[in-house]
Parts: structure tokens; C-alpha cells; sequence
């Protein structure tokens, strides 16, 4: 049992795309669509599982540290929750226990657009499942996404262009605060500094410091792939 919680866990590292992976990238698919095919029902239990997933993030964010401290491996330089997924899961919190429109309309294209790339590429590297670290990870990233689809299907709240520009600098903005905090920490939060360790996406976006660039458009065309379905919506 030891094993399983372990921060140097003899367990075998993680594997992209591994069967395990896919698995739970397979049932936070198949829990999102199950939002919109019982949205009726969902309706009528709104707060009751607004507060459920309010909650969860919670315990699981606050599992999280207390698991790293316990270990001894806290650390200012990759500990604090300073990613853009980190932030979206504790600004989902507030999102689900005030029901703010105003704070939806920048977690659905912020907060669900790094949550998505997380649980695509993670950066979990010797954390392979049933480790404590895995299933915190994709319980906390899946539920921001849980989070931000459900307030789409129990509240009817809907993106709009505006506010996927206001997004964007708000990003961008965040993202040059942490450059600064990153030289003086000596850290790499939001991978600005160097690309991560494993597998991501950065790895097809060039050099550093071209990849910042090139990521640039990538969370445009991802803002705008999630905004498509509501543009269908209105065309049809």
C-alpha cells in the first residue's frame, strides 16, 4: 500500500496514451457527455451537485499538499499552484459555489482549455496509475472540466466572443507575471522558462523561446474549438 503513495514510487513510470491513460481519459468522456444526456434531470439537483463538485475539488487540491508535505517534497519552485490548470481548479471552486457567470465566461475557455491539454499530455512522470498522484491529477483536472460543462448544462451559460478575447489577454497577462516570479524563484511554472520534461505539445511548437510564440495560436485555435459548438448552435 506503502508503494502507492510513495513520492519515490518504485511503481513503473507513466506512459502517454497508455491502456490506463486512456482509460481515464475514456471515463471523464464519457462522465462530461452524461452531463448533457441527463441535463434535465441535472437541473432539478443543480446545487446539490454544484456544491458535490465544489467539494471534490476542494478535498482533492487539499490531498494534494498535504500528501507533498507529508513526503517532504514541498517545494516554492514547482509546488505552488501557479499553472494555469492549478489556478482553474481553484477558480472553479468559486465559479460553482457563486455561480458566476462573469468568472464562467473566462473558466470556459482558460480553465477548461488547460485542463484538456492536461489530461491529454501530463506531466506526471514516474506517477502511473493507482498511484495517489495519478488520481489525484485527472480527479482534479477532470473535475474542472465536469465543473465547466456542468455549469453549461444545469445554468445554460454560454461563452461569448467577447469574453474569449478578454480570456486571451487575461492569459497572456498572467503569463508575463509569472515570467518574472519564475527568474525569481529559479522555477518553470506554466513551462515558460523550458518545455517539460515529458511529452506535450510544446514539443512540435520549436525552440525555446519560438515555442512561446507558436503556443500563442495554439491557445487561440483551441479558444476558438471550444467556442465552435456554440457557433454551430446559432447557425443551425
Amino acid at each position: 500500500m506503502q508503494a502507492y503513495f510513495a513520492y519515490h514510487s518504485k511503481l513503473h513510470s507513466f506512459h502517454l496514451f497508455s491502456i490506463e491513460h486512456l482509460l481515464t481519459i475514456a471515463v471523464i468522456v464519457v462522465l462530461s457527455t452524461l452531463l448533457f444526456v441527463y441535463q434535465n434531470g441535472l437541473k432539478k439537483l443543480r446545487s446539490e451537485i454544484r456544491y458535490m463538485l465544489a467539494f471534490l475539488l476542494i478535498i482533492s487540491d487539499t490531498l494534494q499538499h498535504c500528501w507533498l508535505v507529508s513526503e517532504h517534497v514541498w517545494s516554492l519552485k514547482k509546488d505552488l499552484p501557479l499553472q494555469l490548470s492549478d489556478i482553474a481548479a481553484i477558480l472553479a471552486v468559486v465559479m460553482l459555489l457563486t455561480k458566476s457567470y462573469r468568472l464562467f465566461q473566462f473558466m470556459y475557455f482558460a480553465g477548461l482549455g488547460s485542463s484538456i491539454q492536461a489530461i491529454l499530455t501530463p506531466d506526471l512522470g514516474h506517477f502511473s496509475f493507482p498511484h495517489f498522484q495519478y488520481i489525484e491529477f485527472f480527479v482534479s483536472h477532470g473535475g474542472v472540466v465536469l465543473a465547466c460543462l456542468f455549469m453549461v448544462v444545469a445554468f445554460n451559460y454560454k461563452p461569448t466572443i467577447p469574453s474569449m478575447w478578454a480570456s486571451f489577454f487575461i492569459v497572456n497577462l498572467y503569463g508575463a507575471v509569472i515570467f518574472f516570479l519564475n527568474k525569481l524563484l529559479g522555477a518553470n511554472y506554466l513551462y515558460i522558462m523550458k518545455k517539460p520534461r515529458n511529452t506535450s505539445i510544446l514539443d512540435y511548437l520549436g525552440p525555446w523561446p519560438w515555442y512561446l510564440l507558436s503556443m500563442e495560436l495554439v491557445i487561440l485555435l483551441s479558444f476558438y474549438l471550444l467556442y465552435s459548438p456554440f457557433w454551430l448552435k446559432k447557425k443551425m
